[in-house]
């Protein structure tokens, strides 16, 4: 139905493990013995970095030791996973990713180098309120009819995406399953590039987070037509895919990011780097790129855990639906 034209290879990360937290011991104190390095499978500037960058400064301070944020992307985030797979569980080597990599690419990678189930432990997550759709000017949509009457005209809809099975991905296949849509799916490495083609008019539109869509929408470039998950608090006015007619589960679905160190890291290590990381929520400074982002968190162990089980359960379930492969 959908032809989907690839830049880059998507890939997954790690999911969450359950253990029996939490035991202490004579380690804790020796830990963090030498920098933590925390891995962003994805390039520096966009949301996930944010979230690493700011967390990993209140980690520094409250650890005392520095914390350097890697940013490994490539291969759709295969290569930053696989390094923190390898890694010595010792706790000095931390995994920030969002939903998408944790749970589409399960179905969406072939000979996925990892075990989302079994190779990471998660520490905590933040969760997205909801994600802007935005259309380019020249589509001159203002609302989800008209990008859709838009679509039904040419020949093929582009649009952007940061990796298949990657949020924008699903909802598109989605959209266009129920809409009748002929689609081409744009692959990018991360937001900024991929709204940056958007303003530039190389793209008919794309979805992502609140804070990658504020420059091309503060343009007039690109028009915000709805909103995937709730309204938010910057578009208060900006009514949600539901709200206008969609059905679906992806349409209600909200992105996170997940903080995970290998699964074979002791128990003791794990309670420390979870309980300073969710601690991290309630710093000022934390809290302000959360309100900035439009995302709450961190979430508890326990929440965190349940979080992810619910939203692999409907991903999956959706993604079954709309029959996507792998590439």
């Amino acid at each position: 139905m959908n032809s989907t034209r690839r830049r880059i290879i998507a890939a997954g990360m790690g999911a969450l493990a359950t253990p029996a937290l939490f035991t202490t011991s004579s380690a804790q104190s020796a830990f963090p013995s030498k920098p933590i390095r925390i891995v962003v499978p994805y390039p520096a500037g966009g949301q996930t970095d944010g979230i690493a960058r700011s967390f990993g400064d209140f980690l520094s301070r409250k650890l005392g030791q520095s914390v350097v944020v890697d940013n490994k992307s490539g291969a759709g985030g295969t290569i930053g996973v696989a390094d923190v797979k390898r890694a010595a569980p010792d706790g000095h080597t931390i995994l920030c990713t969002i939903s998408s990599s944790l749970i589409q690419n399960r179905v969406t990678v072939k000979d996925l180098p990892y075990d989302p189930e079994k190779d990471f432990t998660y520490l905590t997550m933040t969760t997205s309120i909801g994600g802007p759709v935005v259309a380019a000017e020249k589509t001159g949509a203002t609302n989800l009819k008209q990008f859709l009457d838009y679509a039904k005209k040419v020949d093929k809809l582009n649009w952007g995406a940061y990796g298949p099975g990657s949020t924008p991905h699903v909802l598109i296949e989605t959209m266009a399953k129920q809409y009748g849509l002929k689609v081409e799916v744009v692959q990018y490495r991360g937001e900024a590039a991929m709204f940056a083609d958007v303003a530039a008019q190389q793209l008919d539109g794309a979805s992502g987070s609140p804070a990658a869509a504020a420059s091309v929408i503060a343009s007039g470039r690109g028009k915000i037509i709805a909103v995937v998950g709730d309204r938010l608090p910057s578009y208060p006015d900006v009514p949600t895919m539901t709200e206008q007619g969609a059905v679906g589960s992806s349409y209600e679905t909200r992105a996170f990011a997940a903080f995970a160190v290998p699964a074979a890291t002791p128990k003791d290590i794990v309670k420390t780097l979870s309980d300073t990381l969710i601690e991290a929520g309630t710093d000022e400074k934390v809290k302000q790129l959360l309100n900035n982002y439009l995302i709450v968190g961190p979430l508890s162990f326990e929440a965190t855990n349940a979080r992810f089980k619910r939203d692999t359960e409907v991903m999956l379930a959706v993604l079954k639906e709309i029959g996507l492969k792998p590439e």
